[in-house]
């Protein structure tokens, strides 16, 4: 089984909802699991950054008993880093970088069989079609689970923005008319997660 846990984002924001993202993630592998951290979504210049605050994040919201392992992927032995971890951890960042060096895997292979929590536009790429809060506009995912994704829903994302702040109904509007409308929106807002086992 393949299980999957969609953040919508910004989850440092609401340490409660983290906390419950985290644990999740760990839920049924035991006192000692290994997390693979990919920030494939982010310039190569902050992935060591963004390792070091992940794992200080995930270290610090899991149970008095649980002591993980992590390991920062890199994309020319990602595939064999997912076959020796037991949780893949994509955070957020730009879709269009994420989608970049995603598209060069099979991920529905090699995800096969872990847990994968996803944060934001990691979160986006698992689903069929999407709503980009950086590019306000719709997407294609790579249809991982059959739904359709807005992260940072209703969120204060993008208020700071020339464009002004997301019109969060209109983004729903348009993914819901944007490929098949007879998938599920999902909505959640920041810090939210929902599972997905197949």
């Amino acid at each position: 089984m393949t299980k999957y846990v969609l953040n919508s984002g910004n989850a440092n924001r609401h340490p409660k909802l983290r906390r419950e993202f985290h644990q999740e993630l760990i839920s049924g592998l035991g006192h000692g699991p290994k997390f693979l951290i990919c920030s494939f979504a982010q310039i190569r210049e902050n992935w060591n950054f963004k390792f070091e605050s992940y794992t200080e994040a995930i270290t610090e919201d899991m149970p008095s008993d649980v002591e993980p392992s992590f390991e920062l992927a890199m994309p020319d032995t990602f595939k064999d880093q997912c076959t020796n971890t037991d949780i893949v951890y994509c955070n957020g960042g730009d879709d269009t970088l994420l989608k970049y060096w995603m598209s060069q895997f099979d991920l529905a292979e090699i995800f096969k069989g872990k847990v994968v929590g996803t944060s934001s536009a990691s979160s986006s790429m698992l689903a069929k079609g999407y709503w980009t809060c950086d590019w306000r506009q719709c997407a294609n995912g790579f249809g991982i689970l059959p739904i359709k994704f807005i992260p940072h829903y209703g969120s204060d994302f993008g208020n700071n923005d020339p464009r002004g702040p997301i019109n969060w109904q209109r983004a729903h509007d348009e993914l819901k008319s944007y490929g098949d409308p007879s998938l599920p929106i999902y909505t959640l807002k920041e810090g939210e997660s929902a599972v997905f086992k197949q």
